[in-house]
């Protein structure tokens, strides 16, 4: 079980218990049209197949909580499904309204670097719509770089947007130096 205390806040494995507040985060960003390409609210009930997909030594879905409040959380998902893809992951994270612009993204997005070498995961991928510049910049912030862009994939409205896979190598030293746990 992961469980971390970080400057006020609680990083830990999520339960099932917690699927309410993880889809009230999710279902926060649908309406700005720039984070996800749901186009309508989802339910608790159709993220159950979603939830148990993840799993804490292998694929881990993380809550941060401030105060007992889950305020954002980060997922591992698998990437294309198929065995040799094993040691790379689909990251994303999601954070509540009243909690952006906090640095927790950067908390969340460092604690799942650090943590890819316990989860044999060698390569992270993030999927972020073109005009995200927020997630973009977090993600460059920690080494991503531009792996692919797919040019008008997402209707949004009426709007086509493009598609940037970001992509890191996880290695057992940063590039600043510093040794990974």
């Amino acid at each position: 079980m992961y469980k971390s205390e970080i400057e006020g806040y609680a990083i830990e494995d999520a339960s099932l218990t917690d699927l309410d507040a993880i889809v009230a985060i999710y279902n926060e960003t649908i309406a700005g049209r720039m984070v996800t390409a749901d186009l309508e609210p989802v339910t608790v009930e159709s993220r159950v197949g979603w939830f148990d997909d993840h799993a804490p030594d292998s694929r881990p879905l993380w809550v941060m909580k401030s105060r007992g409040e889950i305020v954002a959380w980060l997922s591992f998902q698998s990437f294309y499904g198929r065995p040799a893809y094993q040691a790379t992951a689909e990251i994303s994270i999601y954070i509540s309204e009243a909690h952006r612009s906090k640095g927790i993204g950067s908390i969340l997005l460092k604690k799942a670097v650090e943590h890819c070498p316990i989860i044999s995961v060698k390569t992270l991928l993030g999927f972020v719509f073109a005009h995200n510049e927020p997630s973009l910049s977090l993600l460059r912030k920690f080494g991503f770089e531009a792996w692919a862009f797919l040019p008008r994939v997402a209707n949004l409205d009426g709007v086509e947007r493009d598609l940037v896979i970001l992509g890191k190598r996880v290695e057992p030293d940063d590039e600043n130096g510093e040794e990974l746990h």
